[in-house]
């Protein structure tokens, strides 16, 4: 019973994990280059930032540490 339990938290996490690719990977997918690629990051990272905001309300984080989660979650929603 444990195996089972653990083989599907591990495909859920799994899943959820492929459900996030970063702004650059799903520009990469869909080919986008130029003022194209420039465009999409743009309102990617800004809608990253919409919702790292909304996350760290919800943790209720100030200052610092508030800062330091939505510089660190828009850094992973965008990618490298």
């Amino acid at each position: 019973m444990r195996t089972i339990i653990l083989a599907l938290a591990l495909s859920f996490a799994a899943t959820a994990a492929n459900a996030q690719a970063s702004c650059n990977a799903t520009a990469v997918e869909k080919k986008y280059n130029g003022a194209a690629k420039t465009s999409f990051l743009k309102k990617c990272e800004t809608d990253a930032k919409t919702s790292c905001d909304k996350q760290a309300a919800d943790k209720k984080l100030n200052g610092a540490a508030k800062t330091s989660f939505t510089n660190k979650c828009v850094k992973d929603a965008v990618g490298s």
